[in-house]
């Protein structure tokens, strides 16, 4: 039976886990598809040439799979201080800088954090792109799957990274923060659609 923990959580009221969590749960989903594409390729006759790399990926993989759950609790503590920061009182100037102080402090981790899970989607990208062209035909679909999921992953996270650079008053921190994630996004994007792409001519034939 699935465990209803993280996605009963997800649907409730509480402030975590949210796109951010979620986002990095999505990318340990991909990790984990792309996983079983290798494990279904190695031992297979077939592919014994490339069992050492199916092999080779498959620790890639746990790596990724643990580093995207860990960037899901990450996530979390990294809004805690956020949310303080949201509460504090504003009611006179002094009060007004020290709340200010502490939501930019803030701001830093809630940007760094998605930054994590959207380097991690595009390493997970590349590992699948691995077992799109040589793991097993048997579950092409799966390598699919693993594509969009980690897109989706990577697009959900900067989400994340662009509502809080909205946010910052050191504007030159805060163009590095938006470059830095306009171009994972740019570049994470175009090979999960190329992977996606390669696969739906791969199992349509068309």
């Amino acid at each position: 039976m699935v465990d209803r923990t993280f996605i009963d959580e997800l649907a409730s009221k509480a402030p975590t886990p949210g796109g951010g969590g979620a986002s990095a749960y999505v990318g340990a989903l991909a990790t984990a598809l792309a996983s079983m594409v290798a494990n279904l390729t190695v031992g297979k006759k077939k592919y014994a040439e490339v069992e050492d790399l199916m092999e080779d990926e498959l620790v890639k993989l746990f790596d990724l799979r643990d580093r995207f759950l860990d960037l899901i609790d990450e996530d979390a503590r990294a809004f805690a201080p956020l949310a303080r920061a949201y509460g504090l009182p504003k009611q006179t100037p002094e009060e007004k800088a020290l709340q200010q102080e502490a939501l930019q402090e803030a701001l830093i981790g809630a940007c760094e954090v998605p930054l994590e899970i959207m380097d991690a989607c595009l390493e997970a990208l590349k590992s699948i792109e691995t077992m799109a062209r040589f793991g097993s035909r048997l579950a092409l679909s799966d390598a699919g799957v693993a594509a969009v999921f980690a897109k989706a992953a990577l697009q959900g996270a900067s989400l994340n990274v662009f509502i809080n650079i909205d946010l910052m008053a050191d504007e030159a921190l805060a163009q590095r923060y938006d470059q830095r994630a306009r171009d994972l996004l740019a570049v994470g994007c175009a090979k999960a659609d190329e992977i996606f792409d390669s696969v739906l001519k791969g199992i349509t034939h068309g």
